[in-house]
This record gives C-alpha cells, structure tokens and sequence, in this order.
C-alpha cells in the first residue's frame, strides 16, 4: 500500500465553550450558514459540530459544572476554549513535544469526538492556548 501524501500541519478545529448549544447553534447554523456535523459528545462536553472549509468549529457545552468546560467557563466566561492541529504523524509529534521539554497534558493519545486520536499540549508551553493535536 503506497504512503499517504504528508499535509503538513493545519488547523482541524476550534472549540469554542458555550453556555448553551440550543442558543447559539442557529446563529453558526442558519445565519452563517455552517452546515453541522455528526460528533460524539466528549469529555464531559455536549458538541455540536460544524463545517468551515477544510475545518470544524466544535460548540462546547458543559455537560456538568464539575467538567473541563464547566470549569472554563466558570473560570473565563464562554470564548474559545482550544485550537486543533491536525498533524501527519501524531506520535512523532508527540516525542518532538517532549523533546523540546514541552507539558503535556496527554502523555499518550486518547480517542476524541471525532474518533480519532488527540492528545492536548499544556497552555504553559504554548503561550497560554490549550492546544490539541490529532490525527488526521
């Protein structure tokens, strides 16, 4: 089987915490137009998901208080809560993270909302922005 064509990295999605998916849908939806996409509920999160060009924007509502986005929000009011790279190879990735001495939140992959593996770089080593890379 010949090998897939490396992308490079790029930007998969953002996820953007809510205080409530039922009122702020129809303005991602209906008025700009951003045709929504099956994805499985994660992390304590309700997410609604929708297309923009190449990317996604993930809604993150909390599911309970007690959840990471119940946490942000309590903490920092809705706003985005993440951006997601999409990278040719995860695990190596992953190791040049370590190398270069970054945190990690996750030291191995885990499965995400759109069943692919991601794993989360720590804001501390990032500049303050909670960044997930996943699988493409």
């Amino acid at each position: 089987m010949p090998d897939t064509p490396r992308r490079g990295t790029r930007i998969a999605h953002i996820g953007i915490a809510v205080e409530s998916l039922r009122s702020l849908l129809p303005l991602y939806r209906d008025v700009l137009g951003m045709p929504e996409v099956p994805l499985d509920d994660a992390d304590g999160a309700r997410i609604a998901g929708l297309a923009a060009g190449e990317s996604l924007v993930e809604l993150l509502e909390a599911a309970s208080p007690e959840s990471p986005i119940g946490k942000f929000i309590a903490r920092r009011g809705p706003g985005i809560h993440h951006v997601c790279f999409a990278v040719d190879d995860l695990d190596d990735a992953l190791d040049r993270c370590r190398t270069a001495g970054l945190r990690l939140i996750d030291e191995k992959p885990r499965i995400g909302a759109e069943g692919k593996r991601i794993a989360f770089l720590h804001p501390s080593a990032t500049g303050g922005v909670l960044v997930e890379l996943s699988d493409p």
